[in-house]
This record gives structure tokens, sequence and C-alpha cells, in this order.
């Protein structure tokens, strides 16, 4: 198989897979809940674990001076941007990143944007941060001027999803930049988890955070993977990075076990993915492109009282209100029990979203108007 012609394996050589959202729930399910596609590994990469496989090379990970290059050059061609990776520092995984960041230095209370990724919400719960939820605006926008009357009150990090999930939004240049003054006025930090990035469609503009001047150069970590966009959860390799001396300043407090804990065969996987996967990547947009229109039209169709909330702008996640279904006050236990379908609960994603559900539309279209039928039959 080439990388030009992307699709979704078959329902059987799916059942037979190993990871989590194969082996949740029971084999009738559909699972459209975890954030992992249904699309066969790029094969520069699946290359790549294969000569290290077979060489017996798996040690512990060393230094890694493949992956620096291999970013900056994916930046530069696809956002414009030259990072500056003299400080990055290498995870198992963007949360591992996350925690041990605001572990570092002590924080005690973080502003999430909600509706937003549970993982946010579950980092925070681990490490007894008190959580000061600033909601997106009803056009879906950052609230920067809820979020500057926290920076005020003295909140001093906020965790920003861009691209973001569940949506899908980009977040635009104004209220990024917006967002970034504010934080620089009150000495606030930004840790920017960009993971979803890469998977933005034509169309839409991403825009990296530390792109965007001297205020969010101040301001701003990066945290990193290819674990979404190349389907490479498994293989635990992330990266964190700031901006000149003052990232350094910020990252400098990070365990040096972080490295030793993440993955030698993720590690190279990544930068193989950044030189060497961007056809599977470009390919595999175009399937996703399908995708979402069809679930979007198959919303329509068959889900007529249910609403997706925005056709997203990047990533492989639809954010749906389903209150008009009158499905009761835990709507995805039905979903899950009656439907055979497994989907996201909204309240994991905030508590107060009681009637939302985020569904997974990175598989086939045949294999999404069958989840919807089961669904629409409640």
């Amino acid at each position: 198989m080439t990388d030009s012609r992307i699709a979704a394996e078959s329902w059987e050589t799916l059942r037979a897979r190993h990871s989590a959202k194969w082996r949740r729930y029971p084999a009738d399910v559909i699972p459209m809940h975890v954030a992992e596609m249904d699309y066969p590994v790029a094969a520069p990469i699946r290359a790549a674990l294969g000569e290290l496989v077979a060489s017996s090379d798996m040690g512990y990970l060393g230094p890694m001076p493949e992956i620096a290059p291999a970013f900056t050059a994916f930046a530069e061609s696809r956002w414009g941007w030259t990072p500056d990776t003299s400080n990055a520092r290498l995870a198992p995984d963007v949360g591992v990143a996350t925690v041990e960041f605001l572990r570092a230095h002590n924080v005690s209370r973080v502003i999430v944007t909600s509706p937003v990724y549970a993982g946010f919400w579950h980092w925070l719960e681990e490490l007894g941060i008190d959580i000061v939820d600033v909601p997106l605006t009803s056009d879906f926008r950052l609230d920067i001027s809820g979020i500057e009357r926290e920076f005020a009150n003295g909140v001093g990090h906020l965790l920003l999803c861009n691209p973001h999930n569940p949506l899908g939004r980009v977040f635009g240049r104004d209220e990024l930049l917006a967002l970034a003054e504010a934080a620089d006025r009150h000495n606030a930090v930004v840790i920017a988890d960009e993971i979803h990035a890469p998977l933005t469609y034509p169309g839409s503009d991403f825009v990296p955070y530390l792109s965007l001047g001297p205020a969010a150069e101040r301001t701003g970590v990066l945290v990193t993977s290819t674990s979404k966009s190349w389907n490479l959860a498994g293989l635990k390799a992330a990266f964190i990075l700031g901006h000149g001396d003052r990232g350094t300043e910020l990252l400098k407090p990070l365990p040096e076990a972080m490295h030793w804990r993440s993955s030698i065969l993720g590690a190279f996987s990544m930068s193989v993915a950044y030189r060497d996967g961007v056809e599977w990547l470009d390919s595999t947009l175009d399937t996703l492109a399908v995708a979402r229109d069809h679930l979007a039209s198959e919303l329509k169709r068959l889900l007529p009282s249910a609403h997706l909330e925005m056709v997203p702008e990047a990533g492989y996640l639809a954010w749906v209100d389903v209150s008009g279904l009158n499905l009761g006050d835990r709507p995805w236990d039905r979903i899950l029990e009656e439907a055979r379908v497994s989907v996201v609960p909204g309240t994991e994603l905030g508590p107060q979203y009681t009637q939302h559900i985020r569904i997974n539309f990175a598989t086939s279209p045949e294999l999404i108007t069958r989840a919807l039928t089961q669904i629409a039959a409640l």
C-alpha cells in the first residue's frame, strides 16, 4: 500500500487491534470515543520501527538530535515559523510534560477554557490544582476579558488547546495575540497544547502561539507530539519547548528523568513522521475531510434533532449537542448500552455539558453511517 490513498481498515482488521479503543468495550460496540484513527500508520514510520525491532535496538532513549531539525523543517514548511528548539525537552506524552511543568513550578491554580480536552481536567485534579474555568464564548472564541480578569486575580497559568479539542476550532491570530498580550501584562504563562496542529484542514490557518512575537515568547511554552496526527499514541514520545532565555528559564526546573521515561521507538518515529510522513499526512487529511463532511451530512439526515456545534477546522473530533434526542440525564450511557456506540461524555470536557457528546470520525464513512443509524434507532 502506498501513502497516496489512505482508507480505514476493515472491521475485522480493526477488531483485531490491541489498543484501548478496541479492547475497552465488548466486540459489538462501535468505538468512537478515544482519539485514535482507523487508518494504517505511514509506511516510513512502519519501516523505521521494523528496522529498530529487527536490530534489537530497543534500549533506553539517548540523545535525539534528529528531532529538532525534523520539527523545524516541518514548522517552517507548514506554518512559516522557525521554532527555537535549543531548550526542547523530551517527555513520554504531552500529559507528562504538562504535569511535570506545573509540578516543577508549584502551580496552585490554572485556567481552562471549557469545553476542553478531558486530560486537562484529569491532570489538574491529579496535582490538586484548583481549576478556574473561563468557558469559550458563544461563538467559540477565547474569552479574553474573562481570562484577563483571572490573570489579574492572581491565576498565573492557562492551558490552551489549539487546535481545539473537542470543537476542532483553529484559534485566530487576533485572539491568540490578545491572549499573549494579556498574559504578558500579568506575567502569566500559557501552556500551548498544539498536538492537533498538523491536522489543520486546507482553508484554515494554524498559528503557533510562540510565533506571535515578543509577548508570546515571554509567556509561552509549547507541548506537542506526533501521537495524534500520525496515530502513534502508544509509542510514548512528546516534547516541550520555549523561546530564548525566557523559555530556558521556564523549562530549567523540569526533571531530567522525563527524557529517560520516554520511548526510543516513539522518539525515532517522531523524527521520521516530521521528516518523511508529510505525504501520508496530507493524504490522511483528504480522507478525514471526506469523513468529516459525511458525519455532518449524516447527522442532518439521520439525527436532525442533534446539532453539530461546528464543522471542525482541524482534527477528527466532533462536538455534538444531543439534547434534542431526549435521551435522559446521561445520554452517552444509553448510546453505549442500547445503540452499542461508545462516545465521550460531555461532562468529561466540562461538568456543565450534560447533553453533549464527542465523536471520533477518523474511520470509514460506512462505519459512521452504521453508528449514527444505531443511535437514531433509540
